[in-house]
């Protein structure tokens, strides 16, 4: 291992890595001084986070400061987090509270210093200990494929280079480091294949940690092929929305499991079990993930972000009471009504305003609705009409209902109004609401 070769390997991740700033992970272990000793070689722009856990009393305080050490010894930015009571540390998963501890602290120093990327020292070591852990799992080839070198903002450039070729750098240009006595404990998971599974599978062969690189690298490359496949197939499945997220449920239906997994899980929608009961679920029903609102559309699968839900007033009020010394009072719905495609907005609606009660609201459709609209016999339920009509799951919440002072339906905007209330012959005073489709 040697500065150029990490360099390379940063280069990789980053175009021009001089141009940026970075917030480097630093423990005190063998393999985060190193990283901190190669950006500072680099002379490359970096502050130093650090997290004092307060797991191993004195070994804790002298890890921070050894990095601290450093940082002042190199004028370099120095952000601590101390452990504290109020962070109610877990009798259980002390790594996974750990690590969400630790994630959550470098975030908010990268947004408080305007840091681009964060640096961690993952290797490659490391990179075998997870492709065991994840072989455990039946974690398919997201897992197998392990750490990823680099994402969003997060980078890991000594992810190439053995925990060997690390600990020879830091002995080679003498940089000090702690050793972490606790990961020769196999009380996790992680140490037992560090100390016990890795040390008997590098015996096997003189070039395994060589090859199971290479290996790592064809699983990446397969995995990037898969996901480009997996992006074209859902694309041919996606009708065309400028609001929500549509596949077609039958041609969906008839791809392999894995793909209809692997397109979901995009969603949330990552159990292998509920995922066929997608398929044969009535018209109408709703399956919920963290993010998205999957419903059944006859034959579409509508995918709902539920952060992009836009809010909408259930109510509104249209008119209070009617003056009667006019003859006509007229009320368009132009600004009011939401635009629905696939649906003509216009219509003229004139009522009878003796036979009304005031005021009249607009609102959302509510359970056991029901009026007896023009043309049709009888009375009828609203949500009954809606399916007579054919009227999507999408379109539904955007229908108005107009309604009296008794909350009686008087129409379903703008299909039908309620006969009921209609003018006659022997009116005199009459309402009119409308609505001009707009050009």
């Amino acid at each position: 291992m040697e500065k150029f070769s990490f360099k390379n390997q940063l280069e990789n991740l980053v175009q021009n890595p001089e141009n940026h700033s970075y917030l480097l992970a630093v423990s005190g272990g063998a393999d985060s001084m190193v990283l901190a000793s190669l950006f500072q070689g680099l002379r490359l722009t970096y502050e130093v986070a650090h997290i004092n856990y307060k797991l191993r009393g004195t070994d804790s305080d002298l890890d921070q400061k050894t990095v601290q050490d450093f940082c002042e010894k190199n004028h370099i930015q120095f952000h601590l987090y101390e452990v504290s009571e109020k962070d109610r540390k877990p009798e259980n998963s002390i790594q996974l509270w750990a690590r969400e501890l630790r994630y959550r602290f470098f975030r908010e120093i990268q947004e408080q210093e305007n840091l681009k990327f964060l640096v961690t020292a993952h290797h490659l070591n490391d990179q075998l200990e997870t492709f065991i852990i994840n072989l455990s799992k039946a974690s398919g080839i997201n897992g197998l494929s392990g750490i990823p070198a680099g994402t969003s903002n997060t980078i890991r450039p000594l992810l190439n280079f053995s925990k060997k070729e690390i600990y020879e750098y830091a002995e080679k240009n003498k940089i000090d480091f702690r050793e972490d006595l606790s990961n020769k404990k196999n009380d996790y998971l992680r140490n037992k294949i560090r100390n016990e599974i890795v040390p008997k599978l590098l015996e096997t062969n003189d070039h395994f940690l060589e090859n199971f690189k290479k290996s790592s690298y064809y699983l990446n490359q397969t995995k990037d092929f898969v996901h480009k496949q997996i992006e074209e197939i859902e694309n041919k499945l996606t009708v065309f929305n400028p609001e929500h997220k549509i596949l077609s449920k039958e041609k969906l239906a008839q791809e392999s499991a894995f793909v209809q997994f692997e397109i979901l899980k995009k969603y949330g929608f990552d159990c292998e079990e509920e995922i066929p009961k997608i398929f044969t679920a009535e018209n109408g029903s709703s399956f919920f993930s963290k993010e998205y609102q999957l419903m059944i559309n006859r034959n579409e699968l509508i995918l709902v972000d539920k952060d992009k839900k836009q809010e909408t007033k259930d109510e509104l009020l249209l008119i209070e009471g009617f003056d009667f010394s006019e003859n006509t009072i007229s009320i368009s719905l132009e600004n009011t009504i939401d635009h629905i495609d696939g649906i003509n907005n216009n219509f003229e609606w004139e009522f009878d305003a003796t036979k009304l009660q005031f005021p009249l609201r607009l609102r959302k459709q509510q359970d056991g609705d029901e009026f007896f609209p023009v043309v049709f016999p009888g009375k009828k339920k609203v949500s009954k009409f809606f399916r007579d009509e054919k009227l999507s799951i999408l379109a539904r919440p955007k229908i108005w209902i107009l309604c009296d002072g008794h909350n009686s339906v008087l129409g379903v905007i703008p299909f039908r109004q309620d006969r009921r209330y209609t003018k006659d012959e022997k009116t005199k005073s009459i309402l009119k609401i409308f609505n001009e489709k707009k050009k």
